[in-house]
């Protein structure tokens, strides 16, 4: 039979260039109730065939010293069932199932939504998966590479050899795969393309593996993700009901490999992240994590948002399980996952995604739309169907297979300008001559719709810095369909007012007001993140003049204000206890100054009590995106740079009062207007002697005098202590 074979044919397979080998390799009718198999496996010097049931083991003819080997045998009922036996010219033996006797995995219909961008579980089909075919186990291996005329994958299992496990392409989708009988879990393996397109010739990670070897190392590894038993049903039930817009939200903001190291500066595993930074979590009163991105990246000094590995929790912390050990632990204590997704930009790494098949596959062709300037990374091309597809399934992957409980989406603002860091003449107007992004803005709403519908509950959280319309309202009225929004317009003029001397501070009193103007035009998060403390920023406990004294109060106070003004509340670790370093991905945070030093240990105890006291006050979360949920009662006392006003929850009648004193001088008599009589308890007050304060306040509260003030029937007078919040509410 080897005589029908062109010798072009079985030279191009024996060089590893054979784009089809299907057609030479594995079980071939061969009349006559016969079948003839062939096999390559270079550098054996005999094979056999070994037939199931019968056990009858024929040799196969040598028919290229190289190690192409074929045998007829009776066939009378169709291909039979064989493994094959070889011995290398060093005297080295294996048996194996032959993964060119086995049928596609794929289906048609599989390969149509694939193409079409529809297959919003792409992960399932495509990547390594354990796999069970006619009774054998082994790995069933898929990848998109439509520009490639030949793909192999190659491991240890295959002494990383490209010429022994060429794969079946599938013309019209561009997708590889291949069956690999006796592969298990914890392979590493790449897959080895070369290119129609100028003998480009790479070795790629998988785009959709689950685990990856450690830097500096770049394969991918063989992972099990169905094994691990969860246990927090009740969580995810109570996810799926929804209603996150009216619950408290405290997201704590994390990177994992900084938040505390070992000794000897090692990085703590998933499953001790699962025990101290989560039990520290629930003691402080947070609702939720927000975890730098974890998906696999080489960089340590990316901090994550340079991602090779877009399915793979990175293996600096463990393995697969233990991520999901680790976000199982925190949905047991109360405690929400949060996950920062990049899908804006991938890194150049010639390992991944970049340049994949020899072609632009994953990002532009043009710079002019494919390269970041300013960070020197590719952009998604998001008008191919393809393209779509892997980051719609990868959002999927991370809120179904892990229990993720939300996305927070980086960099949305260079998704949707076309002209984002680019000057004059480097970029493209879109088709009607607009700066904006027409496909990934069509992409954003399409990944919102689809989240929101295939997991419930789950949230969507935009970092945009513009003032882009809608962000954070539904697609079918022309939004983005983002759950919630970072406003950044409330962080750089809180950071800038609070940078000033309180001296100063009356010349910028609207710096504070502002944000009253829009504070209900999107879905917003007052997030005070990583960003802020980093690039020669300082702490967030150094932007503040004064001594040592002014600094801790000023701090305290900007959390109160934080947590007192309408929108969810997101802080960065470190600044709930005044770290005086700018973070570093390099080391731990400077815990000992809250074991050692009472200042840091009383300010992390007003944060503690904080987030406590947010929890119980439905009117500090409920009408957060409500102008029913807040009303000024004074909003113009630059002089004295005061500012009060009212909270109120669903049922208005619950409400608090806050009054914030900007100025380190204590004002005594300080008269305000509120809604009803009765005695006002003061149920926060940051310059308490428990935060480090001064004990300057009310003495537990006060009683409302019945003198008009403010537009009110009723008043009260108050001290406000320097530098300090106080938070009341009628006592009834």
């Amino acid at each position: 039979m080897a005589a029908d074979i062109h010798p072009d044919a079985i030279a191009s397979l024996i060089d590893g260039d054979h784009g089809a080998p299907f057609d030479l390799l594995g079980p071939h009718p061969a009349g006559d109730g016969a079948c003839s198999i062939r096999v390559f496996r270079p550098g054996a010097r005999s094979a056999s065939v070994m037939l199931d049931g019968s056990g009858e083991q024929v040799p196969m003819a040598r028919l290229r010293d190289e190690g192409f080997f074929e045998a007829t045998v009776p066939a009378p009922e169709g291909t039979p069932g064989y493994r094959v036996a070889v011995e290398t010219y060093e005297g080295e033996r294996e048996t194996f199932v032959d993964p060119y006797a086995f049928p596609p995995v794929l289906t048609d219909y599989d390969l149509y939504l694939f193409s079409e961008g529809r297959h919003l579980e792409s992960y399932e089909k495509l990547g390594a998966h354990l796999h069970t075919q006619d009774g054998v186990t082994g790995v069933r291996f898929a990848v998109w590479a439509p520009n490639a005329y030949r793909v192999s994958v190659i491991g240890g299992f295959n002494r990383w050899d490209a010429r022994v496990h060429p794969m079946r392409y599938h013309e019209g989708s561009g997708v590889w795969e291949l069956f690999v009988p006796g592969v298990g879990v914890g392979e590493a393996y790449k897959y080895d393309l070369r290119s129609r397109n100028g003998g480009y010739h790479t070795e790629k990670a998988d785009p959709y593996g689950f685990y990856a070897e450690l830097r500096p190392r770049t394969a991918s590894i063989v992972a099990d993700l169905d094994g691990y038993a969860w246990g927090d049903d009740a969580w995810m039930a109570a996810r799926a009901a929804g209603g996150t817009l009216e619950r408290p939200m405290s997201i704590y903001e994390v990177h994992l490999g900084s938040w505390r190291r070992k000794d000897g500066n090692g990085f703590l595993t998933y499953r001790e992240l699962a025990d101290e930074l989560v039990a520290y979590a629930q003691q402080m009163g947070y609702t939720h994590l927000e975890l730098m991105p974890v998906a696999e990246h080489p960089l340590d000094a990316s901090w994550g948002y340079q991602v090779t590995g877009y399915f793979a929790p990175t293996s600096r912390y463990g393995a697969p399980e233990d991520f999901m050990a680790f976000v199982d632990a925190c949905h047991q204590n109360g405690i929400g996952v949060i996950l920062d997704w990049v899908p804006a930009h991938f890194p150049k790494d010639g390992h991944a995604l970049s340049y994949f098949d020899g072609t632009h596959l994953y990002e532009h062709a043009d710079l002019r739309q494919g390269e970041h300037p300013d960070w020197g990374t590719y952009i998604f091309n998001y008008g191919r169907n393809e393209v779509r597809n892997f980051l719609l399934s990868n959002a999927l992957f991370w809120l179904k297979k892990y229990h993720i409980d939300g996305l927070r989406v980086d960099a949305v603002s260079s998704m949707l300008y076309l002209d984002f860091g680019r000057k004059e003449g480097e970029w493209i107007p879109n088709e009607y001559g607009g700066n904006e992004n027409l496909p990934a803005i069509s992409f954003l709403q399409e990944a919102n719709a689809v989240i929101h519908a295939e997991a419930p509950g789950a949230v969507t959280i935009a970092e945009e810095s513009t003032a882009w319309p809608m962000v954070s309202r539904p697609t079918y009225l022309g939004g983005l369909g983002f759950t919630l929004k970072w406003n950044m317009g409330w962080m750089h003029d809180t950071l800038e007012y609070i940078s000033q001397d309180p001296v100063y501070r009356r010349w910028h009193h609207h710096k504070l007001t502002f944000s009253l103007v829009y504070a209900f035009s999107e879905n917003f998060v007052l997030s005070l993140s990583h960003d802020e403390v980093v690039h020669l920023k300082g702490s967030m406990i150094d932007k503040i003049p004064g001594d040592w004294w002014q600094k801790f109060a000023t701090l305290r106070l900007l959390f109160g204000y934080q947590y007192t003004h309408p929108g969810k509340k997101l802080n960065f670790m470190g600044a709930e206890f005044g770290q005086w370093r700018e973070w570093s991905e390099q080391r731990s945070l400077d815990w000992h100054l809250a074991e050692q030093f009472d200042t840091h240990r009383k300010l992390q105890a007003w944060v503690r009590d904080l987030n406590r006291a947010y929890h119980q006050q439905p009117a500090l979360y409920e009408r957060d995106f409500d102008p029913a949920g807040f009303r000024w009662i004074e909003a113009n006392d630059a002089d004295q740079s005061v500012f009060s006003y009212l909270r109120f929850a669903a049922d208005p009648s619950d409400f608090v009062v806050v009054v914030c004193n900007f100025t380190p001088v204590p004002r005594h008599d300080y008269r305000i207007g509120v809604p009803e009589p009765g005695f006002y308890a003061e149920i926060l007050n940051s310059d308490a002697a428990a935060y480090g304060g001064g004990n300057v306040g009310n003495l537990g509260g006060r009683q409302a005098d019945s003198l008009g003030w403010h537009g009110f029937a009723h008043s009260l007078s108050l001290t406000l202590p320097p530098l300090g919040v106080i938070v009341l509410k009628p006592a009834r």
